[in-house]
């Protein structure tokens, strides 16, 4: 174990970068004007980093104005521009890497090897890709559909977007929902979890110096009732794009609907690991353990249900456990750790309170409680690996967003990938096997919108990332999110300059 704070260097000065405050409006800092403070605290410790004021309805109304005058000059740019711009934002991105790093890492208590490695050089890929995309922002080509009239398809910005960005994933979530959204010509709003406002702040700033207009991108670092909902139900915001829990995104779908804008919803998971009886053993386990522990377990996508065919359930079983022994918790900082702590206390006892509760009908095998010595100030909270629970209890059906991973046999099949649809979500999923057949079989049959063989957490750029069920509706990254951040127009042209048409007989009859 590594003791937080001791022989690192400094972790990231929070106070001294956004001494002007947590709010980022019309390509400037501002302070809140809310009259609530909020304090980020480093959970590897507990202790405050930074204090902001947080943003108020105010604040919303100021920077959804100042994206409402952003909008007509970026949606009037061209591709070729846009692209340019979101280059240049890719190299500062690049130039910035380390103090993108270093403020998520103290935010959330990522290890500094997630993020070095994961979070920032994903952000930089994904802009870099939305770099490219821009150009190729197409409608259908022209054609004579009807005899007598030139159609073709316009595939414009919506206008302003107001997104809600979730606190696990703050650097690539706020991506998420920028990028997309400002590559297709639209304005937007952001609202990052007010645990973790420091690197949607730094994007935004970044964004500015690579030469995006001021407007364009502005930052509201608030809470969710405070500015979440009157920037979901505001009347010039277009569209919302949400990430966050399902409960959550249901109050945001309500308020959206009642103000009739588009909507995308990337919720919750509890992932399916399936591992079939022909598996590679060794590959499965390290992957089981991978998936279900990076970012302290604490990712929508994470392997959470592990269901095994009972001639390697038990083998599985003991080699994942022991796999789980050998990662090491420690201060995110240090180049030993594996495994940081969990966002917060409060959010490491409802982990708990989840493992304390499933000892009722289940065996906790490995982990299932908070270390203790020079980790006890901070939230973390052993790698778990619980067997015996039944399909329906709490710990198998319910998120829990830690590093908790349950393991279930099956016998044929048919039950294996039945065990794997039985729940309200379907976010992601995996099969393990050597068999194509098996594996054809699993991509068709799990209710997932992404499924992986014989892997488990990898996402690129290229590629869409959204749900099934429970889990929203929509995509992120990839051409594909276009369809989220764009509307489709289409134009028609009279190719006759005949003054009565034929179907003017409809209303005419048969006066000339």
């Amino acid at each position: 174990m590594h003791k937080p704070g001791t022989d690192t260097p400094e972790r990231f000065p929070a106070r001294d970068r956004f001494a002007e405050g947590a709010q980022f409006v019309a390509g400037r800092p501002a302070p809140g004007t809310s009259g609530r403070t909020h304090a980020v605290t480093d959970p590897s410790t507990g202790e405050e980093v930074y204090r902001y004021e947080l943003a108020g309805e105010s604040d919303v109304d100021a920077a959804v104005a100042a994206a409402r005058a952003a909008f007509p000059g970026w949606a009037a740019a061209t591709p070729g521009e846009r692209s340019d711009a979101l280059n240049r934002f890719a190299a500062v991105l690049a130039d910035r890497a380390e103090d993108f790093a270093r403020a998520e890492s103290l935010q959330c208590g990522k290890p500094l090897k997630l993020t070095r490695e994961f979070d920032v050089p994903g952000t930089i890929d994904n802009t870099a890709f939305f770099a490219g995309a821009a150009r190729q922002l197409q409608g259908q080509s022209a054609g004579e559909y009807s005899g007598d009239h030139t159609s073709y398809v316009r595939r414009e910005p919506i206008g302003v977007v107001g997104s809600i960005a979730p606190w696990n994933y703050p650097l690539q979530m706020a991506a998420w929902k920028v990028l997309p959204a400002v590559a297709a010509g639209n304005t937007i709003v952001l609202k990052p979890a007010e645990l973790t406002p420091l690197t949607s702040l730094l994007f935004a700033r970044a964004a500015v110096d690579a030469g995006i207009p001021d407007g364009v991108i502005n930052i509201v670092s608030g809470t969710g009732p405070g500015a979440g909902e009157r920037l979901v139900g505001h009347p010039d915001v277009a569209m919302t794009s949400f990430t966050g829990s399902t409960a959550v995104g249901r109050r945001v779908a309500e308020i959206a609907t009642a103000t009739v804008k588009r909507l995308h919803l990337e919720l919750g998971g509890k992932a399916p690991f399936v591992v079939f009886d022909d598996a590679d053993l060794e590959a499965a386990a390290n992957g089981a353990v991978a998936g279900a522990l990076i970012n302290t377990g604490q990712d929508c996508t994470a392997a959470t249900r592990a269901y095994v065919q009972r001639p390697l359930y038990e083998a599985f079983v003991e080699r994942t456990a022991a796999l789980m022994e050998t990662v090491r918790l420690g201060d995110p900082f240090a180049p030993g750790t594996d495994l940081g702590p969990l966002v917060s206390h409060a959010h490491r006892d409802r982990v708990a309170g989840f493992v304390d509760r499933a000892r009722a009908y289940a065996t906790v095998v490995t982990g299932g409680e908070a270390p203790g010595g020079d980790l006890r100030s901070g939230a973390y909270y052993r790698p778990t690996l619980v067997t015996g629970a039944a399909q329906d209890s709490e710990i198998v059906q319910s998120e829990i967003f830690g590093p908790v991973l349950v393991v279930l046999p099956f016998d044929t099949d048919d039950e294996g990938l039945r065990l794997a649809n039985d729940t309200p979500y379907g976010l992601a999923a995996s099969a393990w096997t050597g068999n194509v057949y098996r594996a054809q079989r699993a991509t068709r049959d799990l209710r997932a919108g992404c499924v992986w063989i014989n892997d488990h957490i990898p996402i690129i750029s290229e590629m869409p990332h959204g749900g099934y069920k429970a889990s929203g509706f929509g995509k992120d990254m990839s051409a594909y999110s276009f369809e989220e951040y764009t509307q489709v127009k289409h134009v028609m042209f009279d190719n006759t300059a005949v003054v009565r048409k034929d179907w003017h007989r409809t209303v005419f009859g048969d006066r000339h």
